[in-house]
C-alpha cells in the first residue's frame, strides 16, 4: 500500500490500533494474571499478606495458592482467548473482590479514616478500577479481528 495523502499515514495508524488494541488488552490482562498467580502459588507474592488480612472469613492457609491457582486459570483464559466473554467477566468479578480491603482492613487502605489519603495500599487496589474497565471492555468489544474498521 502507498500512503500518498497526508491522512493516509493517521488512518493506517488508526486502522493499526483499531486491530491489535483488544488483543494487546486481552494478552497484557492474561499475563499480568498468569504472572501475579505464578507469585502467589509458589509464596512469593508481596501481597500474600494482604489477602490474608482482608480475607479473615477464611483462616486456612492454602487461600492465597488457592487464589493464586484461580488467577494462573483466569489468566491463560485470557491469553488463549475463550472462553472470550466469560474470562473477562471472571477477571471483573475478581478484582471487584480486591475491594474487601477497603471493608475488611480500611486501617491498610486509607490514613486516618479519610478515603481521600489513600496509603500505597489503597492505590494498589484502587487502581484495580482500571482493570475492570479494561476487563469490561474486552466483553464489550470481543476479539477485534472480527469486528469492521470504519
Amino acid at each position: 500500500m502507498t500512503l500518498t495523502r497526508p491522512g493516509d499515514v493517521t488512518d493506517a495508524a488508526h486502522r493499526a490500533v483499531t486491530r491489535l488494541a483488544v488483543p494487546a488488552l486481552r494478552l497484557s490482562l492474561g499475563l499480568v494474571y498468569v504472572w501475579f498467580g505464578v507469585l502467589k502459588v509458589i509464596g512469593q507474592s508481596p501481597v500474600a499478606d494482604l489477602v490474608r488480612a482482608s480475607t479473615p472469613f477464611v483462616h486456612d492457609p492454602w487461600v492465597v495458592v488457592a487464589l493464586g491457582w484461580v488467577e494462573v486459570l483466569l489468566g491463560l483464559a485470557l491469553l488463549v482467548g475463550k472462553p472470550r466473554r466469560a474470562a473477562p467477566a471472571l477477571v471483573a468479578a475478581h478484582l471487584v473482590g480486591t475491594f474487601l480491603v477497603f471493608v475488611e482492613t480500611p486501617d491498610l487502605a486509607v490514613h486516618d479514616g479519610n478515603a481521600l489519603l489513600l496509603t500505597t495500599t489503597g492505590e494498589f487496589v484502587l487502581k484495580n478500577v482500571v482493570l475492570i474497565c479494561a476487563a469490561l471492555t474486552l466483553i464489550a468489544l470481543g476479539d477485534a479481528r472480527t469486528r469492521t474498521v470504519d
